[in-house]
C-alpha cells in the first residue's frame, strides 16, 4: 500500500483524525462506515436510483436554503453543479458504504454530503478535504438531518423504480393479451382442483393473466401515491429544529421540480418521521404481484408439462438444454426463475414488516434494510416480467389437435349436457363414460337423451364457453 504523503489527506471528526485516500471524494465519516459495516459486500452505488435521489434531495435543499438566505450564491451554485454531475451518473463509484448499516441511514447521508462537498470544492477551485471553504455538514447538509433526507431520498428512488416495474408489467400484460387474441378460438378443457371442469378457450385462459397484471399495476399506482408524501424539513424528529419555518414546503417544491414527481409535505412531520407505513404498503403490493406472477408461472409449467407424459397443451420456447444426463430434455427455466423471484420477494416482505414494526419512538432505525429489500423486490420483479415476456410468453404455441381431442374425450363435457338431460342422467353418463373410456356425447346419443342436431348445437365452442339463455322448451 502506498503510504506517501500525497496518497492520503487528513480529516477529523468527533472521534479524532484519520487518513483518507487523497483521490477519494468521500471523507472520514464514510471511511468509518466502510470499516464498521462490512456486512453484505453490496454498496449503495449498486442502487443507482438511490444515489441519484440523494443528489436530487441535496440539490433541492441547497436551492431552498439559498432562496431563504441561508446559503450564499457561490456555494449554492457549486453544490447544485455537483448534484447535477451525480444525477448524470458521475461519481457513483464514490458511494461506498454498505447497504446494510446501523444508524438509520446516517452513513449513507454522510457519504452523500462528503462526495457532494468535495466535488463542489473542486468546482470552486479548492482541494478535496479543504472544508473551510465548503463543508459537508455546515453547507451541504444545511437545514437537514439524516432522518428527513434519507427517507425522502429512499421514497424518490422507490418512485423511480416503481415506474420501471410498471412499464415492465405493462409489456408483459401486452404480450399475454396478444396471446389471448391469438388463442381466441382454441377450445380446451378448464380445470378446477386439477380435475376436468368445463370447456373454455385457451384465449380466455391467457386473458386472465393480462387482467391480473393490469389489476396489480393499479395497486402499484395506489402505493406510489403514498410514497409521494415526504418529511423533508422535519430535521431530527419532525419538529423542524435548525430549519427556517418556510423551508419544508420550499424544499418539497424544488424536489418536485427537479424530479418531475409531485411530492407533498406530510401534515404531521413528527408522525411522518417515525412511520414506515408507506413502505409496508408498497411491500405488500410487491408481494401481491409476486404471488400472482408465480401462480401464472405455475400454470405455464403445468400446461406445458410433458411433452408426452404431461398436460402437453402448450409449448414454451426452448431456450437451453435441460439436463446433463437426459438427452433432449428441455425445462421451463424461465417460469422457474420467475417463481424463485417470487419466493425472494415474499421473504423480503417479511423483512420489511419486521423492520417497520421494530421502530421505536420518533425514528425507525431500520430503514436501510427496508430500502434494500424494497429495491431488490422492485428490480427483481421488473427483470422477471421482462424476461418472462421476451424469453417465454411471446414464443408460446398451442397444441390445438391435442386440446380438441381432450375436450371431445372429457367427462367434464357432461356439465354442458346437464341443463338438457338433468343431473341424474348426466351423472349416469359420466359414470359410464369413466368406466368405458367412451365420450359422453356418444353415450347421450346412444341412450336417446339428445339428438345429433341438439348435440351439435350444444357443443359448439361459442356455446360451451360463454353464458347462454336456456329456453324451457329446449329442455
Amino acid at each position: 500500500m502506498n503510504t506517501s504523503p500525497s496518497a492520503t489527506r487528513i480529516e477529523h471528526d468527533l472521534l479524532g483524525e484519520r487518513q483518507v485516500p487523497a483521490e477519494a471524494y468521500y471523507g472520514i465519516h464514510t471511511l468509518r462506515a466502510i470499516e464498521n459495516f462490512p456486512i453484505s459486500g453490496t454498496t449503495i452505488q449498486s442502487s443507482p436510483s438511490l444515489v441519484t435521489a440523494l443528489a436530487c434531495v441535496k440539490q433541492a435543499c441547497a436551492l431552498a436554503n439559498n432562496e431563504l438566505g441561508e446559503l450564499d450564491d457561490e456555494r449554492t451554485s457549486a453544490i447544485v453543479q455537483a448534484c447535477q454531475d451525480i444525477r448524470r451518473g458521475n461519481y457513483h463509484d464514490q458511494f461506498v458504504v454498505d447497504v446494510i448499516q446501523g444508524g438509520a441511514g446516517t452513513s449513507t447521508n454522510m457519504n452523500a454530503n462528503e462526495v457532494i462537498a468535495n466535488r463542489a470544492l473542486e468546482i470552486l477551485g479548492h482541494g478535496r478535504g479543504e472544508y473551510g471553504f465548503l463543508h459537508p455538514l455546515e453547507h451541504v447538509n444545511l437545514s437537514q438531518s439524516t432522518n428527513d433526507v434519507y427517507p425522502t431520498a429512499v421514497k424518490l428512488a422507490l418512485r423511480f423504480e416503481i415506474e420501471r416495474l410498471a412499464d415492465a408489467m405493462e409489456a408483459l400484460r401486452v404480450d399475454f393479451a396478444k396471446k389471448a387474441d391469438e388463442f381466441t378460438n382454441v377450445l380446451k378443457m378448464g380445470r378446477t382442483q386439477l380435475q376436468d371442469a368445463v370447456p373454455m378457450t385457451l384465449g380466455q385462459e391467457f386473458s386472465t393473466y393480462a387482467v391480473m397484471l393490469e389489476e396489480d399495476r393499479e395497486r402499484l399506482r395506489e402505493a406510489a401515491l403514498l410514497i409521494q408524501e415526504i418529511n423533508l424539513g422535519a430535521t431530527a424528529i419532525g419538529t423542524g429544529i435548525n430549519a427556517p419555518p418556510e423551508y419544508a414546503p420550499l424544499a418539497a417544491k424544488y424536489l418536485a421540480e427537479i424530479s418531475g414527481i409531485a411530492f407533498s409535505t406530510a401534515k404531521n412531520l413528527v408522525e411522518a418521521t417515525q412511520d414506515a407505513g408507506a413502505f409496508v404498503q408498497l411491500s405488500g403490493v410487491l408481494k401481491r404481484i409476486a404471488v400472482k406472477l408465480s401462480k401464472i408461472c405455475n400454470d405455464l409449467r403445468l400446461l406445458s408439462s410433458g411433452p408426452r407424459a404431461g398436460f402437453g397443451e402448450i409449448n414454451l420456447p426452448a431456450v437451453q438444454a435441460g439436463s446433463s444426463i437426459m438427452p433432449g430434455k428441455v425445462n421451463p427455466v424461465i417460469p422457474e426463475v420467475v417463481n424463485q423471484i417470487a419466493f425472494e420477494v415474499i421473504g423480503n416482505d417479511i423483512t420489511v414488516s419486521f423492520a417497520a414494526e421494530g421502530g421505536q419512538m420518533q425514528l425507525n432505525a431500520f430503514e436501510p434494510i427496508i430500502a434494500h429489500n424494497l429495491f431488490n423486490s422492485l428490480v427483481y420483479l421488473r427483470q422477471g416480467c421482462l424476461t418472462l415476456a421476451e424469453r417465454c410468453v411471446r414464443g408460446i404455441t398451442a397444441n390445438e389437435a391435442h386440446l380438441r381431442a381432450m375436450v371431445a374425450n372429457s367427462i367434464g363435457l357432461v356439465t354442458a349436457l346437464n341443463p338438457y338431460i338433468g343431473y341424474e342422467n348426466a351423472s349416469a353418463i359420466a359414470k359410464e363414460a369413466h368406466a368405458s373410456g367412451r365420450g359422453v356425447a356418444e353415450i347421450a346419443l346412444e341412450k336417446g337423451l339428445l339428438t345429433q342436431e341438439q348435440l351439435d348445437d350444444i357443443l359448439r365452442p361459442e356455446v360451451l364457453t360463454q353464458p347462454r339463455y336456456l329456453a324451457k322448451n329446449n329442455k
